[in-house]
């Protein structure tokens, strides 16, 4: 509980298996998380029988996509406050305290991933992949008018209720865009945001999403058209 008002954390996984169990006690352990919701997408490991083995709440999502996951799970969630989070490693539990403290000033709260101070090492954050974010998401703030922005594709956000009503009837994007259309969403229905820096840790097993430079180079291509898209042509 925050302010007397029920805390939520929602984890997408895909094969997921060598750290689940760790991230659910690693942010069940701040005391202020009241559930966490594992949203199962399709893993071909044990992830689910790991998450039977604690307190979390396992759902399943067919259609296959972050994007989807994260959808299911933000559908799923009963807290006020509602945390999306990777469960690889990547973050750490207490920087939820971060995000809840924030939101005492704002109703969505995004992370980012491109602080040099809050990168530990073997993380995968090179300058490319680095650079790379923080040039998409400068163009993502210019074209939508948004809060100060420096990282695109960070999955640690949080977002109040009744904020999230304004926006969860208008998603498209099943895929790994996801994240900037959460926060296009979020800017075009005025709800007040703000970009804050998270701890990033080096991942437990290879990453789905940005894991290569070829993979790297193709979601930021589909990042840039697909907000272009929504700014010029489709919205």
């Amino acid at each position: 509980m925050f302010n007397n008002k029920k805390v939520s954390v929602v984890f997408p996984a895909y094969n997921e298996e060598e750290n689940i169990r760790n991230a659910i006690g690693d942010f069940f352990s701040t005391k202020v998380v009241d559930e966490i919701i594992v949203v199962d997408n399709n893993s071909q490991d044990n992830t689910a029988k790991e998450v039977r083995k604690t307190k979390a709440r396992l759902v399943t999502e067919a259609n296959q996509g972050y994007g989807w996951a994260l959808r299911r799970g933000l559908k799923e969630a009963k807290g006020y406050y509602i945390i999306t989070a990777e469960p690889d490693g990547t973050f750490v539990g207490s920087d939820v305290l971060k995000l809840l403290i924030y939101s005492e000033d704002f109703d969505a709260v995004f992370g980012t991933r491109t602080s040099k101070e809050c990168i530990w090492s073997g993380a995968n954050m090179n300058l490319f992949l680095r650079l790379g974010n923080e040039f998409v998401a400068k163009f993502l703030e210019y074209l939508f008018d948004g809060p100060s922005l420096t990282d695109v594709g960070c999955t640690l956000k949080l977002i109040k209720r009744d904020a999230l009503k304004k926006i969860q009837g208008k998603f498209s994007v099943g895929g790994p865009h996801f994240s900037p259309e959460f926060m296009i969403l979020c800017i075009r229905n005025k709800i007040k945001s703000i970009e804050i820096p998270v701890n990033y840790r080096q991942r437990v097993g290879e990453s789905k999403i940005t894991g290569d430079f070829k993979r790297a180079i193709k979601l930021g291509i589909v990042m840039i058209i697909f907000i272009l898209r929504y700014r010029f042509v489709e919205r």
